[in-house]
């Protein structure tokens, strides 16, 4: 029983590893934005299959096709926000959160009608599980997980390090002083968009490696990216990664009592739980 209760925490952990980098990505966006992106599903699968054809069409490499996969979804997502997005931010979160939904269904739409709805597979050597005593993971997953942390590590080192990201940060705390300082609110909005959404394309492509590829892979793991999000603390990055590894971790642990079929509704437990004790989720809003 403590072998299973082990298994299944290096499982969640793991898990929320690759949650945590889509779910960086829609923080990231909703801090700067103001309003919540679910395109995020869509161009997360989008990465997905940048990386695909990277890896599988050209015979990059994975961690290069990761940084295609990171590069196509910062470009999509941008031109996404700058043709439909942007004019709908001034009507309200509301209005630009529903049209963003609206977007996600176009865009798994032209996935399907580009790719088909089979799935596909990365072109990776199948290894065996390392094991740890009654512990065992797969080698990808776990360097699916390493780097996971190494993107979200840069990414800490860029909003903490540099000017560029500074810049971001002060836009995310208070848009109406960075304005006041000469920031160029518009730019930022186009860098937020553009490395949110290259965190979920990054994330997609994870997401692919650890199970498969087919035009549903964001929207699979668009609800538990939510979730992790919001327990966290929407618009808090280190809130986004402590969420996700709650909702990975809860999500794994929840088979011990319930069918895994309902491990989904784990997150929007935890939503629940934590939302009745901390309102603002574990991390606050837009808290760095």
């Amino acid at each position: 029983m403590i072998g299973d209760l082990a298994q299944l925490l290096v499982n969640g952990l793991l898990a929320g590893s690759l949650l945590a980098v889509p779910a960086i990505g829609f923080t990231t966006l909703y801090a700067v934005l103001r309003f919540a992106n679910f395109a995020v599903a869509s161009i997360a699968t989008i990465g997905g299959y940048a990386g695909f054809a990277a890896n599988v069409w050209l015979g990059w490499p994975a961690p290069a096709a990761l940084l295609a996969a990171f590069a196509v979804a910062g470009i999509v997502g941008v031109a996404c926000d700058e043709i439909v997005l942007r004019r709908l931010r001034p009507a309200g979160p509301l209005t630009a959160a529903i049209a963003s939904v609206a977007l996600t269904i176009v865009l798994e739409n032209a996935i399907r009608f580009v790719f088909g709805n089979d799935q596909r597979g990365y072109d990776l050597p199948v290894l065996r599980d390392w094991r740890f005593g009654p512990i065992h993971a797969g080698p990808q997953a776990i360097e699916d997980a390493a780097a996971a942390c190494v993107a979200m590590a840069l990414l800490f080192a860029f909003l903490g390090f540099t000017r560029t990201g500074k810049m971001m940060r002060a836009v995310a705390d208070n848009p109406m002083l960075a304005a006041l300082k000469g920031i160029d609110a518009v730019r930022v909005a186009r860098l937020a968009s553009f490395v949110g959404m290259g965190l979920a394309g990054f994330g997609g492509m994870l997401v692919g490696l650890d199970t498969a590829l087919d035009p549903l892979t964001g929207f699979r793991v668009m609800l538990s990216v939510f979730a992790a999000a919001v327990v966290g603390g929407l618009g808090s990055i280190p809130g986004a990664v402590a969420g996700a590894f709650v909702v990975g971790v809860g999500e794994e642990l929840s088979v011990i009592v319930l069918d895994p079929a309902y491990r989904t509704a784990v997150g929007f437990v935890a939503i629940l739980v934590v939302l009745s004790f901390r309102p603002r989720g574990l991390f606050g809003e837009r808290a760095y």
